[in-house]
């Protein structure tokens, strides 16, 4: 029988599973879901291969809300489909590796040791990446855990985009430098690519993991040359309640003057900016769309000009540019932005094609004009079917 593989990526409110079986030559998804909600109001749901709901339920206000309950309550629902089949292996979606991790790593006692010690650089994601890999241990002590890691992918950054202007003590004894994140993303475009464009893959490519978390990355390749997140998941591009890049000059501001605490300052910058606080309607780009509101085409077109000004500027530290790849949830699905986006880098030699572009499809697919100097693609994102990959392969 085909060996099974187990993929978690767990969040502060949420734990979304994978399931896969390996019958062909790339791990094929069997059943996906999530647990969200949770500590407030938790909701089960699944789909099958097919993409059929098969799951859809409330928790009883009676259960524990947390993550523990959560993991053991999917893996009990999994288990009654296995078919007596086992778990091979466990793949988990790890936000931070440090300087320490550039690839997957099999969870051990100095692992899980080392991936506490980066708590710190990732306080409000890696505890809860962390918590899944100890409940899983006691639930399938049999099954060997992998980690993938959301920063691996950047380490092949040149030092010089790695680096702040700070004295170099802060990057070698504290860890303050870029790491970038949404790595696994983007090492799942870079393997696709080769199908698609052998130019792009090969060449200068700008990948735009556009969502409510958003990023991007400049590919020289298929390696990663610059990326936009830095430190944290908060430099960068405009989010859906995050503000992105920022001068630091303003948080000193908030401190001395408006004698805001780390608290209130956290709150403000990772919860109550970007795409909410430019409208002051939504962080959802789909209501910002569907809004008459003036400033909800304010936040729409403040963010389409944050991703076309670091397209240029990704394109400067790859010199020059051959594909730009939108991806994630706004990427693939909006329409509007990815024009707005394109309209801007005309004089990048980017030629959107109007129809291709308003074209709804999961596969994909180009939506520049043939003679467009710089080919322009919606290409869906697997983020867990990369987790999977590398869980087998470090096996």
């Amino acid at each position: 029988m085909s060996d099974l593989v187990l993929v978690i990526n767990a969040g502060s409110s949420s734990i979304k599973f994978s399931l896969f079986e390996t019958t062909a030559a790339d791990p094929q998804v069997l059943y996906k879901g999530q647990m969200e909600g949770l500590y407030v109001e938790p909701k089960f749901s699944a789909k099958d291969a097919n993409d059929e709901k098969v799951a859809n339920e409330t928790l009883p206000a009676d259960v524990p809300k947390n993550h523990d309950y959560a993991l053991r309550h999917m893996l009990a629902w999994l288990q009654q489909r296995l078919g007596g089949r086992q778990i091979k292996v466990i793949g988990h979606r790890v936000v931070h590796g440090g300087t320490q991790y550039s690839k997957p790593e099999r969870v051990t006692p100095e692992l899980l040791a080392g991936l506490e010690a980066l708590i710190p650089l990732a306080p409000l994601h890696e505890p809860h990446n962390i918590a899944p890999i100890k409940i899983l241990q006691d639930l399938l002590p049999d099954a060997p855990q992998v980690t993938c890691f959301d920063t691996a992918f950047h380490t092949t950054q040149p030092e010089l985009n790695q680096m702040f202007a700070l004295p170099l003590d802060f990057a070698q004894k504290e860890g303050i430098r870029r790491y970038g994140f949404h790595g696994l993303s983007y090492e799942y475009i870079a393997s696709v690519l080769p199908q698609i464009d052998t130019r792009a893959a090969e060449g200068r490519t700008v990948v735009a993991h556009l969502g409510n978390g958003s990023s991007m990355a400049g590919l020289l390749g298929g390696a990663c040359q610059a990326t936009t997140m830095g430190f944290t998941a908060l430099e960068g591009l405009p989010m859906g309640t995050r503000c992105g890049s920022i001068d630091g000059g303003v948080l000193l501001h908030l401190m001395n003057h408006l004698k805001m605490d780390a608290k209130q300052i956290e709150t403000l910058l990772y919860k109550e900016s970007g795409l909410l606080g430019l409208s002051g309607i939504s962080s959802d780009m789909r209501d910002l769309h569907a809004s008459s509101d003036p400033r909800a085409k304010f936040a729409t077109d403040y963010f389409a000009r944050r991703v076309a000004r670091e397209t240029a500027s990704l394109a400067a530290a790859i010199g020059g540019l051959d594909c730009l790849v939108f991806t994630a949830g706004i990427g693939e699905n909006d329409d509007i932005t990815r024009a707005n986006v394109c309209h801007q880098l005309r004089w990048l030699g980017v030629e959107l094609d109007e129809v291709a572009n308003a074209v709804r499809s999961g596969e994909p697919r180009r939506i520049s004009l043939a003679d467009s100097k710089v080919a322009v693609y919606v290409i869906p994102t697997n983020e867990e079917l990369m987790i999977a990959r590398q869980a087998l392969a470090a096996l």
